[in-house]
């Protein structure tokens, strides 16, 4: 159900002026979809106050309430055994719509969501995290029509069930990707799930660990980090104690990101996922500086895919001890700087990190081997991001002691990897089997730092069970980088051009 009605969405808004593209589908079916979410959220909560015999107070005012003017029902009286019982049965077909939807919408709904923010106790709260939606969300659709035939749509599905949330999550996640997919900016927040759940398995976080993502995005990490912990992170194995429940909610997940739809989208995928009030920030996580990070602070778990291939400003770099222009840098500098000692990490980063001779690579390959035990380095074939055009790697390390030796995984899933033929999780299920003791195999080694040759402390992968040739590069793969390339050239001359 929920897939189709999806679909169905789509198409409505894609014969709207006011959505060009994929991101503007997802953004506004993400602000309609919340506030549905939110009206069954606060049906269960007046449910489970009745049970108790106290009084449930909404947090919606009833004019703003979903069931006034998004969706007002034509109700029916029934009559059973145990006496007569109303139900509402169909829309009311003299709901607002045309001019007098979009004008309640913009002019009275967004401006009366907004001051939530404002108005709440503090962050952690979901009033806190409505205003902060609707301060930075706008509504795009320009045909009152076309929002009525959503926001029916949307007036359908239910979010009662453990299943019923279950299944919708995954199929915002799905959204979530083909917003990757339809452009660069999209996939700059957007890591195959595969991926992040073999990662989330590795670095195996528990109860009571503080979990965090400096570089959030649509907030992948942090979801299946709370999927994992929600399933296995009992230590009774009974099922989570209220205490535990409440430690997930509260207690665990924190996250930063600067764009602002990114930052949107991660806050509504965390709460679709079952997080009532995500402790994301909407903030520029390499604006503060390296040397006013406190104990405090600091994060139990990092789990993150920084953006690779950004150059940040010299401001920016004043920051950070080892200066650089490029991003991952600066964001592997934060992540090492705010992990407790004895903290552990999964990091997405450019494979030619390891091998960069530039004085910045070398000094952070040394900070990162000094300070921490990079115990583990995956390498991940080309096109497991899809349009990225580069390979990457994914850095496991400990933070406390120094690095002995690294043991690496060097993933081949025996076919070219892209947009018809993504990474899952069956590829993945080797390496994490074979890490758990850090075996070697055919595509497993270890190495010893201190073997190690020349001041440049080259990381890079290479596999001494497997000849050197030089291998083929399929054209498709040839084609995909070239277009990433075009796309990056494109969009720097689109910046120059602004600025003149």
């Amino acid at each position: 159900m929920f897939e189709q009605t999806f679909k169905n969405i789509d198409d409505i808004l894609h014969k709207d002026a006011g959505c060009g593209s994929e991101l503007d589908y997802v953004e506004q079916t993400s602000w309609v979809l919340f506030l549905k979410y939110l009206d069954d959220l606060e049906g269960d909560r007046a449910t489970a106050a009745e049970l108790t015999g106290k009084t449930y107070t909404p947090i919606i005012e009833p004019e703003y309430q979903w069931s006034i003017w998004a969706a007002p029902k034509l109700r029916r009286t029934q009559l059973s055994k145990g006496g007569s019982v109303t139900e509402p049965v169909e829309v009311d077909h003299n709901a607002l719509t045309g001019d007098d939807l979009i004008d309640f919408v913009n002019g009275k709904l967004f401006p009366y969501l907004s001051k939530f923010k404002l108005s709440a106790e503090n962050a952690d709260t979901i009033e806190y995290k409505i205003g902060e939606i609707f301060s930075e969300l706008k509504n795009r659709v320009q045909s009152g029509y076309n929002l009525r035939e959503v926001i029916n749509r949307i007036d359908e599905l239910r979010f009662r069930t453990h299943a019923e949330k279950h299944e919708m999550s995954h199929l915002y996640e799905d959204k979530i990707k083909n917003m990757g997919n339809a452009g660069r900016n999209g996939g700059e927040y957007y890591t195959p799930r595969p991926l992040i759940t073999t990662i989330v398995k590795v670095v195996d976080p528990k109860i009571g660990d503080k979990i965090y993502d400096g570089a959030a995005g649509s907030a992948g990490f942090l979801c299946e980090a709370f999927d994992y912990l929600a399933s296995t992170g009992s230590a009774t194995g009974n099922g989570l104690s209220t205490k535990d429940w409440e430690t997930l909610q509260k207690r665990t997940f924190y996250g930063k990101e600067k764009k602002s739809l990114a930052y949107i989208i991660g806050i509504m995928n965390m709460i679709l996922h079952g997080v009532e009030a995500p402790n994301i920030i909407h903030t520029n996580t390499l604006a503060e500086n390296l040397a006013d990070i406190q104990e405090k602070d600091r994060y139990d778990v990092v789990l993150a895919n920084p953006p690779f291939g950004g150059k940040e400003r010299a401001e920016v770099q004043q920051n950070f001890p080892i200066k650089t222009g490029e991003t991952a840098s600066l964001f592997l500098q934060h992540f090492i700087k705010i992990l407790k000692a004895g903290g552990r990490a999964g990091v997405v980063i450019k494979n030619t990190f390891l091998s960069n001779t530039d004085n910045a690579s070398i000094a952070l390959r040394k900070e990162l081997l000094q300070n921490c035990n990079l115990h583990t380095v995956l390498d991940l074939p080309g096109g497991t991001f899809t349009g990225a055009g580069v390979k990457t790697v994914v850095l496991f390390f400990e933070k406390g002691k120094p690095t002995q030796k690294v043991w690496y995984y060097q993933l081949n899933p025996g076919r070219n990897l892209g947009k018809t033929n993504p990474l899952n999780e069956k590829d993945l299920e080797e390496f994490v089997e074979l890490q758990k003791t850090f075996a070697d195999g055919p595509n497993s080694w270890t190495i010893d730092v201190d073997a190690l040759n020349g001041v440049e402390v080259d990381l890079s992968v290479k596999n001494p069970n497997k000849k050197e040739e030089a291998a083929l590069r399929p054209p498709q793969e040839i084609l995909e980088e070239i277009k990433a390339l075009d796309d990056e050239s494109a969009e720097i001359l689109n910046s120059i051009s602004e600025l003149i």
